[in-house]
């Protein structure tokens, strides 16, 4: 099992070390209701250095992500970063990613980890037509995810970037804690807000104690994947392997806002097809009214028992109190306001279908 440069940081704060895509990862330090509220009220600090980076330069680049990937890449200017799926040949999510232009001919794509050798096979089977320049650097960089309402106040203290400044789904490159050449990104996956710093793993320890140290005096905490996973589902965003794979279509999962279909990418013609002939099923939400832990894989009926769906990913919400679901469900049942049940462990229990994200701003 692989283990991030950060590893012996981690069994040095406690943390319960479990496996997750080929890597021995931290689930959790004091516990994932306070890393959970820590990141919604003020700051936390991820280790995801397990993620996949690869870079795609030369004059081709452009046109081979173009193809290759969901998005309109020609959109991107160098800072600009762009959210995207890698379809497969059947209209198939072979992954989510993130496409960062770091100039007009070199591109960084961050892949999931659990399918960076799939991915990587994939751009080298597309990259056949193209002959742009293909450089997987994913066991070189680590990645700290610092998000949180308190998290541009805690690393402004450590940069002259104006970290402000860098909008939403942009990045800036520049010196942090006395490192140079720190890709700050602002995105993330919590909806909480922060950034995410891209280091050689060589000053991964450096970086990772600056931040603790600067974030100590507003309740700045390193967080796990357990409060990772509930965070991400109050916003309703996707996980890889569970609510999209590489049988799922992004129009299914309410990606066509990244599925840009004149684009001309692998697959688009499929794409084009299934939106005129309309979707048999959608990915949509659901709040539990009854006590019950949606999981995945559990059946989701209607009130005449009808099979009509599938739990993709569910939690109990550490924000909402409430615990609430993702899944597949037919069409027109995957409406707003829709009365559905979740089977678990042999009883129907109600739930109401709801928008993305489940956490509204006015919960927040």
């Amino acid at each position: 099992m692989k283990q991030t440069a950060l590893h012996a940081k981690h069994l040095a704060l406690g943390a319960k070390m479990v496996p997750f895509a080929g890597y021995h990862m931290p689930l959790q330090y004091k516990g994932l209701l306070p890393e959970h509220h820590a990141v919604r009220d003020a700051a936390g600090m991820f280790d995801v250095s397990h993620m996949g980076e690869f870079y795609v330069q030369g004059p081709q680049a452009e046109a081979l992500l173009q193809y290759a990937t969901s998005n309109d890449v020609q959109k991107l200017k160098p800072g600009n970063i762009q959210y995207s799926c890698l379809p497969n040949d059947r209209g198939g999510i072979v992954d989510d990613l993130l496409v960062y232009r770091l100039s007009n001919a070199q591109f960084l794509l961050v892949v999931n980890a659990s399918n960076i050798e799939k991915d990587w096979q994939r751009l080298v089977e597309l990259n056949q037509d193209f002959g742009a320049e293909l450089e997987n650097r994913s066991d070189q960089i680590s990645l700290l995810a610092v998000q949180g309402p308190k998290a541009t106040e805690v690393l402004q203290t450590l940069t002259k970037v104006d970290l402000a400044g860098i909008p939403y789904y942009n990045f800036a490159l520049g010196e942090m804690a006395g490192m140079e050449d720190v890709l700050i990104s602002n995105t993330g996956y919590t909806g909480a807000g922060g950034f995410e710093l891209y280091v050689a793993n060589e000053d991964a320890e450096n970086l990772w104690e600056a931040v603790m140290e600067a974030g100590q005096n507003v309740g700045l905490v390193p967080a796990g994947l357990g409060a990772r996973d509930t965070l991400r589902m109050e916003m309703g965003f996707c996980l890889y392997g569970n609510d999209i794979t590489d049988e799922t279509s992004p129009l299914e999962a309410g990606l066509g806002w990244i599925t840009k279909l004149d684009t001309g990418f692998v697959a688009s013609e499929l794409l084009i097809k299934q939106k005129e002939e309309g979707l048999s099923r959608r990915l949509c939400g659901f709040i539990m009214q009854e006590r019950g832990i949606p999981r995945q894989g559990y059946p989701i009926r209607d009130a005449e028992g009808n099979a009509i769906g599938q739990v993709t990913s569910g939690t109990q919400s550490p924000s909402l109190g409430q615990a609430i679901g993702m899944g597949y469900i037919q069409v027109p049942m995957n409406k707003a306001g829709q009365e559905v049940f979740v089977e678990i462990r042999g009883k129907q229990l109600k739930a109401l279908t709801t928008t993305f994200p489940f956490l509204k701003k006015d919960n927040s």
